[in-house]
């Protein structure tokens, strides 16, 4: 199954424009004398899968575990989807990564109820992490609504860290859909408080983003006036975002087609690690 759906990826996958900060770090300068290590991996993809939204299929699940298992990623950035989902997956994941992966849950609350959002099956709605551990040292989750929100929008929208002790950061998030200066603004705040705030309670490590944004590099409002200097970012094409800090490079950026399981390409990643002595 794996070699048919690499020939599928091949045909279906397009390059996806990657723009390249080579800039000091957010917290300090570049470090030098730096070292290559493996190939590390970013998978981002929105499932559509609460059962509420016109995109929904109920088979976006099925199709993200044949992705992740052709393209076997470091790090899966899940959003829209049920918290049985990341249960699901998490279990591909272990398949693919046998020792060390991680699953993380964030659900989005309902301003409504005052709880967590539900899929249509009853399961809290919101957004996942997967993460293989290597070297597993053990690992940390954060994560936390927005303080800042469309009120016109029952959807209160989160975001979600893995640090994967002394190795790096994983984060996700699901920026609201209906106004793009709220976006913006969410942007800004996960950027550049939420995960400072939380590299100041573990330690600054590398750190990776992966996330639907609902936001364009050149749109209005345009994404770069949130990113920080000391991230590198790639796209695919749209408002599905993966970004880094500068101890990585980008190698490939594909978007994978998701054969109309759910309305958001699949955006795969390749960063080549290159961090100097600590």
């Amino acid at each position: 199954m794996a070699g048919r759906l690499y020939g599928g990826l091949r045909r279906s996958v397009a390059v996806v424009a990657v723009v390249v900060c080579t800039v000091a770090l957010l917290t300090g300068p570049a470090e030098t004398g730096k070292v290559v290590r493996r190939p590390f991996r970013v998978l981002q993809m929105n499932l559509c899968d609460s059962g509420i939204a016109s995109c929904y299929t109920g088979r976006s699940v099925t199709e993200a575990a044949m992705v992740i298992r052709a393209g076997a990623p470091d790090v899966v950035t899940l959003n829209e989807v049920c918290q049985g989902d990341v249960g699901a997956l998490a279990r591909t994941m272990t398949d693919v990564h046998p020792s060390g992966t991680v699953s993380a849950f964030k659900a989005v609350a309902d301003r409504r109820t005052g709880g967590a959002t539900r899929c249509r099956n009853g399961q809290p709605y919101g957004i996942g992490l997967l993460v293989h551990l290597s070297p597993d040292h053990g690992h940390t989750t954060y994560g936390g609504i927005y303080p800042i929100q469309d009120t016109g929008d029952p959807e209160e929208r989160a975001w979600l860290c893995v640090n994967a002790i002394a190795d790096f950061y994983a984060c996700t998030t699901h920026l609201a859909s209906t106004s793009g200066t709220v976006a913006l603004a969410q942007c800004g705040y996960l950027l550049g408080t939420a995960i400072p705030s939380v590299r100041g309670q573990g330690g600054y490590e590398p750190t990776v983003l992966g996330g639907d944004l609902n936001l364009r590099h050149g749109g209005s409002p345009d994404l770069r006036s949130c990113v920080p200097s000391g991230y590198l970012r790639a796209d695919d094409g749209g408002v599905q975002q993966i970004m880094a800090t500068t101890e990585f490079t980008v190698s490939s950026s594909i978007s994978i087609d998701m054969n109309g399981t759910t309305d958001h390409p699949s955006l795969l990643v390749t960063l080549a690690v290159a961090r100097g002595p600590r």
